[in-house]
């Protein structure tokens, strides 16, 4: 029972049981990181590109998936797998590996599905082709890093290409009929509950398949890190995140799936905030102001 629509609802609904997901590296970079746009990366990106739970991206991936079904049987007996491929840019490649590597991941037993994390700058007529060519013999959903639709914050994260490219990429992938997951920081620096809502009106705007919501935070050897050491940034408390995030899931269209509520930040590389670490009591805390609100439980009919 929940009071949005949840990922694990989405996939029982679809699947008739548990899937999960396996976090696979291809193996790529970023042109936010190695000097293509002038950049070190996006401010608050980890070292390992958001792929901090991702497997080695020097095995193969059948490797890949096999260490990562024998780790998640701790978690969960799932017969069925999303290839997830997270960290870095996942379409910054030549089209002939990505469309291998692709492949190798979707015809692994198990796999019903391909989740693809990229940027918005990164999706040529070539890369459409491919990704129109995987979505007609699998579940694939495309993974977009919006963060915000404020194009200051934008300039300050140095995202690397602004919302107008990003719109018009996402629009792309609508039209084609491919579902989109969009990424959401609530607690940039300089922005406030109205940024955060302007957001979430886009959002609501595009209609994508789903979004992420987590807050800003700091882990050492981000570029952030340097700037919050001299007293220049601070991060959201978790009384406004959770607010916020309510706010958002009472504003979103009923249909979007909520993917993420909260992060899932490297405790060991994690500096603020630290009530982000624990990620039960948050997704609890927000479960709890949303029944408190009267805000009525999911009808399924309603997705």
């Amino acid at each position: 029972m929940s009071r949005y629509l949840s990922a694990d609802i989405y996939y029982k609904e679809k699947y008739h049981e548990k899937v999960a997901r396996l976090s696979l590296s291809s193996g790529l970079s970023c042109p936010n990181r190695d000097g293509t746009l002038g950049n070190t990366g996006c401010i608050f990106c980890s070292k390992l590109g958001a792929g901090d739970f991702a497997a080695n991206s020097k095995d193969s991936i059948k490797d890949q998936i096999e260490s990562q079904i024998e780790f998640l049987k701790k978690k969960w007996n799932a017969k069925k797998y999303i290839a997830y491929f997270q960290s870095f840019t996942n379409t910054y490649g030549d089209v002939d590996y990505l469309r291998k590597i692709f492949y190798e991941a979707i015809e692994y037993p198990g796999v019903v599905g391909l989740t693809i994390a990229t940027r918005a700058d990164c999706l040529s007529d070539e890369i459409l082709e491919l990704l129109e060519e995987l979505n007609k013999v699998t579940d694939l959903n495309i993974e977009l890093g919006l963060q915000t639709v404020n194009e200051k914050t934008i300039e300050y994260i140095r995202r690397g290409y602004s919302h107008k490219t990003f719109d018009k990429n996402v629009r792309n992938l609508i039209n084609l009929g491919i579902d989109v997951t969009t990424h959401v920081i609530f607690g940039l620096p300089g922005e406030d509950e109205t940024d955060f809502m302007n957001t979430i009106d886009y959002i609501n705007e595009i209609h994508p398949l789903g979004i992420k919501i987590h807050s800003f935070y700091i882990e050492r050897g981000s570029n952030i890190y340097e700037e919050y050491v001299r007293g220049e940034v601070s991060t959201i408390d978790m009384e406004t995140y959770v607010r916020s995030v309510v706010n958002a899931i009472c504003r979103l269209k009923r249909d979007i799936v909520l993917f993420r509520i909260t992060g899932d930040p490297v405790k060991s590389l994690l500096v603020e905030p630290k009530w982000c670490q624990d990620k039960l009591k948050v997704i609890a805390t927000i479960n709890k102001t949303l029944k408190n609100l009267g805000v009525p439980l999911l009808k399924l009919e309603e997705k």
